[in-house]
């Protein structure tokens, strides 16, 4: 597991340690954007003096710079002379770099009968920190992009590693067994929300369901870790190019009957912690549930957002505004918004995260029936006592219509009149409400002049009309803006 090397390499006097992982359980805190710190404990037995410690059970990826090695009991007693990473695992692809230019034996099976080929490694294809690419090997004086047999190296080098390994230089004052706790920050682990949202076959009383799915690329198994998760924007500089990945596992599931997550605000950020210790391999998903709630209340918008956009520069001026497309979509939006509170059985802070709703159909009997997919999108970190409101597709029987009435330029008394007219068109069998959205796109003065509904003013370039259309039925509304400038 763990090599020690000759104490003839030493300018010191000093002894060769086997560092070991104690049987206490690691510890994880897992963020959003792709990094993770590791804590775990590290039986030592040193010697009073200098010690050479070679620790190899960190991940692939961990950030050497980050490392942190201390004794908890004695704080100070141990230091941190010197500190050497080596990420160059033997693999037959370097093994074949370290011999390029030079002839080995390959293994070729002849029949029965196995041979040796001797080779000339031209290009060993090994490309650290990257994918390899083909080899190229000269056999009788031709060249080809692949193995003749199976290489035969040479007995390993001394200064060959089996695994990444950190190499410690540590002083410590007397000698002693510690379980020293070492803390690392590492590449190639995230976490991320997902929820599930089911509303009845009528209404919108909803039932939601909040997963943690957890991802481990760190080329690392963590046996029984206790993981905490962190939700927010944490600033993290770029890290430098990554270790070479080693194919990662994932997570498996030990289920047991106690509160699976629990939260609480954490510095500017808000901490999620398993309750249970569970086992994270490479490339498995593990979810774990964090929210399960019922009878949470919401509300079906339908929005109408008919103008397609042009965008507006500083250096835009009324007049080039003026010919910006008035062109129209036809497309109803529909959106599902709930408040997350307490009282409406929530009043968790919702990580950032994928959401998908669900409607139960009608069963035959009359009961709810099965929970069809209606649509998902994403919802950004959600404090309490905020709303949530999710798109989720556009409406099958409503239409909007918005055309242009009027422009009047004004060039003399620096002015633009425009008028509009917005007709929605309800298929459905049932009254409903929607909200007409229109955007004050072509210059930042402006009031409306003529209204046939009351209107909301909702940012400095956006009205907002509520306006009731029934059952098989159209209504229509008009407006009129002004802009000056």
């Amino acid at each position: 597991m763990v090599k020690l090397r000759p104490a003839a390499l030493l300018l010191l006097s000093c002894a060769a340690v086997l560092a070991q992982e104690n049987s206490r359980t690691p510890a994880l805190t897992i963020y959003n954007d792709d990094f993770a710190v590791v804590h775990q404990s590290v039986a030592l037995d040193l010697k009073a003096g200098i010690n050479l410690v070679h620790f190899d059970d960190a991940t692939a990826q961990v950030e050497p710079d980050s490392v942190i090695l201390r004794d908890p009991g004695h704080p100070g007693r141990l230091q941190i002379l010197e500190q050497n990473y080596r990420n160059d695992p033997v693999s037959q692809e370097l093994l074949l770099s370290l011999f390029e230019g030079q002839t080995i034996n390959f293994a070729s099976q002849r029949g029965e009968r196995q041979v040796m080929v001797p080779g000339k490694v031209v290009r060993s294809g090994y490309v650290p920190h990257a994918q390899s690419v083909q080899p190229i090997i000269e056999v009788g004086g031709k060249l080809q992009f692949s193995l003749p047999g199976e290489p035969r190296f040479p007995a390993l080098g001394t200064d060959s590693v089996l695994k990444p390994v950190l190499a410690w230089k540590l002083q410590i004052d007397q000698s002693g067994h510690t379980d020293a706790e070492l803390s690392y920050i590492t590449g190639g682990m995230s976490w991320e929300a997902a929820y599930n949202v089911v509303a009845p076959p009528q209404g919108d009383t909803l039932e939601i369901t909040g997963w943690v799915t957890l991802n481990n690329h760190s080329g690392k198994v963590f046996q029984d870790a206790r993981i905490k998760l962190v939700a927010g924007d944490v600033h993290k500089l770029p890290p430098p190019p990554p270790a070479k990945l080693v194919a990662a596992d994932k997570l498996e599931l030990n289920a047991q009957i106690a509160p699976p997550v629990k939260e609480k605000s954490f510095d500017e950020f808000h901490l999620y912690t398993l309750e249970n210790s569970t086992t994270l391999h490479n490339d498995e998903i593990k979810q774990v549930e964090f929210i399960h709630a019922g009878g949470v209340q919401s509300q079906r918008l339908y929005v109408y957002d008919g103008a397609v956009e042009a965008s507006m520069n500083e250096e835009d001026s009324p007049e080039t505004t003026a010919s910006f497309a008035t062109e129209s979509s036809k497309k109803v939006g529909v959106y599902q918004e709930f408040k997350n509170s307490q009282e409406n059985h929530l009043g968790i802070p919702l990580p950032k995260g994928r959401i998908r709703i669900y409607r139960r159909d009608v069963a035959t009997n009359g009961g709810p029936g099965q929970a069809e997919f209606t649509g998902e999108n994403t919802i950004d970190h959600t404090p309490v006592n905020e709303k949530v409101r999710i798109y989720t597709g556009n409406a099958f029987d409503l239409v909007g219509e918005r055309k242009q009435t009027s422009f009047i330029s004004d060039d003399a008394r620096k002015r633009m009149d425009e008028s509009y007219e917005i007709t929605l068109r309800n298929h459905k069998k049932e009254p409903l409400q929607i909200r007409v959205v229109e955007h004050m796109y072509r210059w930042t003065n402006w009031r409306l002049m003529a209204y046939s509904q009351p209107f909301n003013k909702t940012d400095a370039h956006t009205a907002e009309f509520l306006v009731d259309v029934p059952a098989g039925s159209e209504r229509s509304i008009t407006h009129k803006v002004r802009y000056s400038w």
